[in-house]
């Protein structure tokens, strides 16, 4: 066999038509002309071509692989040759240039940027939602051209250069034969039309920058920074496009009584040590509004009072979560003569004169119970 295809474009005889056409786009532009114009790297570039057109072809492909060349007969000038129909003109134009389908005129109208806003946000109404007016800076469709970007009374005109298509055709000669490409058009920037007196307004955008108000819903159950996203309040887009998002970013005030965790709310009250072994009862200011809290008799410094359903509303969700109260008990450590000596006769009665004391092992931190973990392996 005179010619071998499969070694000439580097693949093996049972290549797929996808391996086939990726190996030959490969070596097409390495060795085109106009990447390379020495001589026998021409020669080169015809041969890799016409492998391809064999084994691109299937009929062709299956008379080669049976012994046959298809071209031993019209040396690659007869029908199926460099000027016959077979000729992959458009495999070479895919190789260079990409797809030459026409693509058209661009539109002008383009979707509009993205915008965020941080929306500073109280306890209460991260917790049960609220309704806000905000003022925002952002682009919006010129009111006098109405988003066309043309003076009062005129439109875009039909560019003369590309009547309207938007893109130029260009044709090279090669020893191929003619190659056409297509570029946007320079007159026009590939939109197709021009805008020969552009609004005064906003100087052809078809927007304009202002300070617009939007009412926005905040639901119940959001957290410090979350993101709410509202779909078509961003910016409008050039050429009167269509609107991006607008994307609150949520920041939440610090409480001066609760911690928030999650949809739980944490807060410390301090009692003394007589109210801690005496009982006794504090009012606190909750999201719902005041409520008296009982202090149990004996109640031990770091116990915690739970409140069920006081804490945050959960997001998308019935149900709330809890206020946690954790207990301070204070000790005094400032005693004038007549407490010293009752808070002794006090300890006479209860026998505490020498208290002997409870040990129990000290909590552990979370690195060393790990530490512990990682050693036992």
């Amino acid at each position: 066999m005179a010619n071998d295809y499969y070694a000439t474009l580097g693949v093996r005889r049972d290549a797929s038509p996808d391996e086939i056409k990726k190996a030959y786009r490969r070596l097409a532009r390495e060795l085109h002309p106009d990447v390379n114009p020495d001589p026998e790297t021409q020669e080169k570039f015809k041969e890799v071509t016409q492998a391809y057109e064999v084994l691109s072809d299937p009929q062709k492909r299956e008379m080669f692989d049976m012994g046959a060349d298809p071209y031993a007969r019209g040396g690659g000038a007869g029908p199926g040759g460099f000027g016959g129909a077979g000729f992959p003109f458009s495999d070479i134009m895919d190789a260079f240039f990409g797809s030459a389908t026409q693509r058209g005129p661009r539109s002008r109208a383009r979707r509009g940027r993205n915008a965020t806003l941080r929306v500073e946000l109280e306890l209460s109404e991260a917790a049960f939602g609220t309704t806000l007016e905000l003022n925002l800076d952002t682009a919006v469709a010129c009111g006098t051209c109405r988003g066309e970007g043309a003076a009062p009374g005129t439109h875009p005109e039909t560019c003369s250069t590309c009547q309207g298509r938007g893109e130029v055709q260009q044709v090279q000669r090669s020893f191929l034969g003619q190659v056409m490409t297509a570029r946007p058009c320079p007159a026009c920037g590939g939109f197709g039309s021009v805008i020969r007196h552009p609004c005064p307004e906003c100087s052809g955008d078809g927007r304009v920058r202002t300070r617009r108000p939007v009412k926005v819903k905040i639901p119940a159950g959001v957290e410090n920074g979350m993101h709410i996203q509202l779909a078509g309040e961003g910016e409008v887009g050039p050429g009167g496009g269509p609107p991006g998002d607008l994307f609150l970013e949520i920041v939440e005030k610090p409480h001066p009584i609760f911690n928030r965790e999650g949809d739980d709310l944490h807060c410390t009250v301090e009692i003394p040590m007589t109210a801690a072994a005496l009982g006794t009862s504090v009012t606190l200011e909750t999201l719902d509004g005041a409520e008296e809290i009982d202090i149990r008799p004996g109640t031990q410094s770091g116990q915690v009072i739970t409140l069920a359903g006081r804490g945050v509303r959960h997001l998308d969700e019935n149900g709330r979560g809890d206020l946690k109260l954790h207990v301070t008990v204070e000790t005094p450590n400032r005693l004038d003569d007549e407490q010293e000596a009752l808070l002794r006769r006090l300890s006479e009665l209860r026998g505490e004169e020498r208290p002997p004391g409870k040990f129990s092992p000290a909590q552990r931190g979370v690195f060393s119970r790990l530490k512990d973990v990682f050693n036992q392996h």
